[in-house]
């Protein structure tokens, strides 16, 4: 089969990559800035935010499925406008279609979100997420919408960088000790996305890790799988910083556990030493 990975140049679009082509799939991956370095996929430049170039280049690739990980975070014109253009053309297409949706679409509360829960946003990129996900299920109703959390897995991952960051004294970056979420590993989201591809699977799905924590705690999990000393961590709260941002959001997955044969590990897990 064809495969199209839109934002295949991106941390989770690689991994997808390396899967699909060590799975003998026909790979095209779009890039914006620069193509990835990954050999067996034919790249190929997109903009998405141009509705006629998604619609010109679906055309062209023709295939069976597409996956839609391209984010920019804050970014309005790509994660929302953009994620309309790849869901139009691939239902126009007659693809499959597994959308990269976020938990930043939820606002946060004690209690886990199940798979079906509307968004409740409360600042923009959670806005742009919340969008994309009604775009998509206007325009192609038989895709798999995936919510997932922060991606993890080694110094490419941007979460994991943060942590870094705060651990070595990066100037004005201090990790939230009350905003929890799901951490999942790149490889696990990416083998239930490839999982979603070959299934009918309809509407949004949770695929975040097994077990929450804080963004703070997960940065002394960082400092103890890189030998470094996690009181040095800088830390804040949503309250101190004064913005609105989601606090307590925890997913469950207990669906996609049924689901899939992928194993969502958790951050514990994952980190331990």
């Amino acid at each position: 089969m064809t495969l199209l990975v839109v934002g295949a140049s991106g941390y989770l679009g690689g991994e997808l990559c390396r899967r699909a082509v060590t799975a003998g799939s026909r790979l095209v991956g779009t890039y914006h800035r620069a193509p990835g370095a990954l050999d067996g996929v034919d790249w190929r430049p997109l903009d998405i935010t141009d509705r006629a170039a998604v619609r010109a280049l679906v055309t062209r690739v023709r295939p069976r499925a597409v996956i839609n990980a391209a984010a920019v975070y804050g970014g309005w014109a790509v994660c929302a406008d953009g994620a309309g253009h790849v869901a139009a053309a691939a239902a126009e297409a007659g693809a499959r279609l597994v959308h990269l949706s976020s938990d930043a679409l939820h606002a946060g509360r004690p209690r886990p979100y199940a798979d079906d829960e509307p968004p409740t946003p409360v600042y923009p990129y959670g806005a742009a997420k919340a969008a994309a996900e009604t775009a998509v299920r206007l325009v192609a109703p038989e895709a798999a919408v995936v919510r997932t959390s922060l991606i993890i897995g080694d110094e490419r991952s941007r979460q994991i960088r943060l942590c870094l960051d705060a651990l070595t004294g990066a100037p004005g970056v201090r990790l939230f000790s009350d905003e929890f979420r799901c951490p999942v590993d790149v490889t696990d989201l990416a083998s239930a996305v490839l999982e979603l591809v070959d299934s009918d699977y309809a509407g949004p799905l949770n695929v975040a890790g097994a077990d929450p924590v804080s963004r703070a705690d997960l940065g002394r999990l960082v400092a103890g799988r890189y030998g470094l000393d996690p009181a040095k961590l800088a830390v804040t709260t949503i309250a101190a910083v004064g913005q609105p941002r989601p606090d307590n959001v925890r997913l469950d997955s207990s669906r996609a556990a049924a689901l899939l044969r992928t194993r969502l590990r958790g951050a514990r897990e994952l980190l331990a030493v």
